[in-house]
């Protein structure tokens, strides 16, 4: 039985978060990406309080694909550290399930 996630990351910029989704459904290691934006985030970084205006992006795909996908945004994430999670699809359409197996399929086209 396949699982699925949703995984979250954000930017700085909207552009930034268009590039790395981009790049990702590109590759098929992600089915699809929504871009939420822009939104207020609280935290703590080196220590300190902070506030900033992020753009964050939400990625579907199966954990079997979740490591590459993972790598993926990684490597070409503007952040050294970003947050990185991902969090199970515990219940969802069949319909849309199947689609994100397909799409991130190593034999999809």
């Amino acid at each position: 039985m396949t699982e699925y996630v949703q995984v979250s990351t954000a930017t700085e910029t909207k552009q930034q978060a268009i590039d790395l989704a981009g790049s990702a459904v590109k590759e098929r290691l992600a089915a699809g990406a929504q871009i939420i934006g822009p939104v207020t985030s609280v935290f703590w970084h080196l220590g300190e309080y902070g506030t900033g205006e992020e753009w964050q992006l939400l990625l579907k795909t199966t954990t079997d694909r979740y490591p590459e996908l993972e790598a993926h945004l990684l490597e070409r994430h503007p952040w050294d550290n970003p947050e990185l999670c991902a969090v199970p699809i515990v219940l969802g359409a069949e319909r849309c399930k199947q689609w994100i197996g397909e799409s991130v399929s190593s034999e999809a086209s």
